[in-house]
């Protein structure tokens, strides 16, 4: 189910118990799978699809956010560079790029926007966000002067940038970019060695991987004059994150962080009595800036109760009370397939809703 689904099975649940209660919906994300959704019920956007290039140079249809006033595009890269996209046996970061997320962003400078949201997880690619940076005009080239190949590989013959061409709109953006991980561009926490494995890299191309972002760390210090090697999130994406620092007006923000600041979700709560939040499962990794301890933190700010629900509770899930959740119920009523529990989900929402709404009113 989408956040708003999700939103809307609450409040009619509730509702047969307690009518006449003000409910104030807010279709959330932390900046991954489902940001555009999110923000674009929230704002009253609109989901625009349109074909770009794929992980593997093939043409995909991918799709981005504009909210409701037009001003602001929201992106997944996922949705254009994922590794969803491509079929395991053909993951391969040496060649995956990042091309189709650059596309994607020209693709919104052509609305008018002034401000673009991108989500930076889930990705095919180890490239460092060259392959955006070339569909938007950057010229990545070797010693002879020809445009680099596609992919991880292809920046071991990266020679010189240059940004004569570079999209001149993007000067006149805000660039937020919703990353939850703080790992350098290279060495043994960096892009290639924590995230290159799940893409499709040998131990062997791991190493040239990380050569590699090196290399490139070293020629964008030299041209482009930003050091961004080091920084918190710049391997976030397969480099992703060093690429939109490096080129872009970019900064880098907690997806949680931006999701509440752009649905306003702080002013809804100042006034609330109730937050009711959630996820398909609540366990350890909750706390790490998921939704629902994101909201919790805002409620928390006011002294507002929080409850959450999920689909799934692991063993360890209670380390959540520690911050900011003050109840939490699973809505699966019993042993059932992960199948089943999909296909119910909205009734099996509904109901928590009712029971919770019939606790409430018991006094």
């Amino acid at each position: 189910m989408t956040a708003l689904q999700v939103a809307n099975a609450i409040e009619e649940g509730m509702k047969e118990v307690l009518p006449n209660v003000e409910y104030v919906k807010i279709p959330m994300a932390d900046g991954g799978e489902g940001t555009v959704q999110s923000l674009v019920d929230a704002t009253g956007g609109t989901v625009e699809y349109t074909t770009v290039t794929g992980p593997l140079g093939d043409k995909v249809e991918a799709f981005y956010g504009l909210f409701g006033d037009g001003k602001t595009a929201v992106i997944e890269m996922a949705a254009a560079s994922g590794l969803e996209l491509v079929p395991s046996q053909e993951r391969n970061p040496m060649v995956a790029t990042t091309y189709g997320t650059g596309e994607l962003i020209s693709i919104a400078l052509d609305q008018g926007v002034e401000r673009i949201i991108i989500g930076i997880g889930g990705s095919a690619t180890n490239d460092g966000g060259a392959g955006m940076i070339q569909a938007l005009g950057g010229r990545l080239l070797d010693a002879e002067g020809n445009a680099i190949p596609f992919g991880g590989a292809g920046l071991a013959r990266l020679d010189r940038i240059d940004l004569t061409h570079l999209d001149k709109r993007l000067a006149h953006v805000t660039v937020d970019v919703a990353c939850d991980v703080d790992n350098p561009l290279t060495g043994p926490k960096g892009a290639s060695a924590i995230y290159g494995p799940q893409k499709g890299a040998t131990k062997e191309q791991i190493e040239v991987l990380d050569a590699n972002l090196a290399h490139y760390a070293r020629v964008i210090s030299r041209d482009v004059g930003k050091d961004i090697e080091e920084v918190p999130g710049s391997g976030a994406a397969g480099g992703l994150g060093a690429g939109l620092l490096a080129f872009l007006p970019a900064e880098l923000r907690r997806g949680g962080d931006l999701v509440i600041e752009a649905t306003k979700l702080e002013e809804a709560v100042r006034d609330s009595d109730l937050v009711i939040t959630g996820e398909g499962g609540i366990n350890h990794q909750t706390i790490h800036g998921k939704t629902p301890i994101c909201v919790a933190k805002t409620a928390k700010k006011y002294d507002v109760p929080v409850i959450a629900l999920a689909g799934s509770l692991t063993d360890d899930y209670s380390n959540v009370y520690d911050h900011g959740i003050d109840a939490i119920f699973s809505i699966v009523p019993g042993a059932v397939t992960l199948e089943e529990a999909l296909k119910t989900g909205y009734e099996n929402t509904k109901n928590t809703a009712r029971n919770l709404a019939a606790v409430m009113a018991v006094r």
